[in-house]
């Protein structure tokens, strides 16, 4: 278990009640578990009431239970397979919730995102980018995605934008050998973190380059070698990282440095649609759908 969740439980023993002590000793041995149940599953499993429950999260000093739930999951997410992922979803979701729950947690992700993002530390990483001279954007593992669709947009913004390939160490840095000051780096990962997206921000780092963090934590080992930090939620879903919180952050990042370059992103933007008319790139539909 969380030894800084077992120590706010250790602090607080003395004043448990009975039903609160029962809590205590079913988290300390099942926190796998308890990190995926709902406040009243956890009550009805230990044979106390859900309020019960919810009094014992703000007894050991977290704002609620979902408060200590989500404690919970971040503490066991970095150390769960993949295997054991797809084991917990299957025998804690029964097959014909799988769509609404995956879709209840995604928005659930989104508002904690929105929630609890540093707006301040958001603009002042807008602001770090607009004059980067190169930029560069690295994912590995599933951030891979969110790096290609983030590479793809701010190519219509920059200049110069490369997305890293991130197969080995040494082919990281041979991509990044020119970098230096006035260069950007933007890293992205999520539980587990990615070693190599970490030694490239150090690197980056020592090289006097912007560098911008999308993680999950303050935490998270990309962080100390980061210039700026843009913290989104993200979970799992069984076997599969969620990333809708990321994705939305990355959305809300290309759309306001775009925004800051707004007459050169306009002028490739019409140069773009001449291009794709003129060459007959997207299939034209009438307005009936023919």
């Amino acid at each position: 278990m969380n030894s800084q969740l077992a120590e706010r439980i250790r602090q607080h023993s003395a004043s448990f009640s009975k039903g609160q002590r029962m809590i205590a000793r079913y988290i300390e041995e099942h926190s796998d578990q308890v990190a995926f149940m709902t406040a009243s599953k956890l009550g009805s499993t230990v044979g106390v009431s859900e309020s019960t429950v919810v009094r014992f999260a703000t007894e050991i000093g977290y704002s609620g239970y979902p408060a200590l739930q989500q404690a919970m999951q971040e503490m066991i997410r970095s150390k769960m397979t993949s295997t054991q992922r797809l084991e917990r979803t299957s025998r804690n979701i029964p097959a014909h919730r799988l769509l609404d729950e995956v879709l209840d947690q995604d928005i659930d992700i989104l508002k904690r995102t929105k929630e609890n993002v540093d707006r301040e530390a958001f603009y002042k990483a807008v602001d770090a980018l607009v004059d980067a001279k190169t930029v560069y954007v690295l994912g590995a593992g599933s951030s891979l995605a969110l790096a290609t669709f983030l590479a793809h947009y701010l190519r219509l913004v920059f200049d110069t934008v490369h997305l890293v390939e991130a197969t080995s160490e040494a082919t990281i840095l041979q991509q990044m050998v020119r970098i230096g000051e006035g260069d950007a780096v933007i890293a992205i990962s999520f539980p587990r973190y990615s070693k190599k997206a970490v030694k490239t921000m150090k690197y980056a780092s020592s090289q006097k380059a912007t560098t911008v963090a999308i993680t999950d934590s303050p935490l998270s080992p990309l962080a100390q070698y980061a210039s700026h930090v843009l913290l989104a939620r993200s979970d799992m879903v069984s076997f599969v990282d969620s990333l809708v919180g990321p994705l939305s952050v990355i959305n809300a990042l290309i759309v306001t440095v775009a925004i800051k370059k707004k007459n050169e992103v306009a002028d490739t933007l019409r140069k773009i649609e001449k291009i794709w008319d003129e060459y007959g790139v997207y299939e034209k539909v009438d307005e009936k759908g023919n």
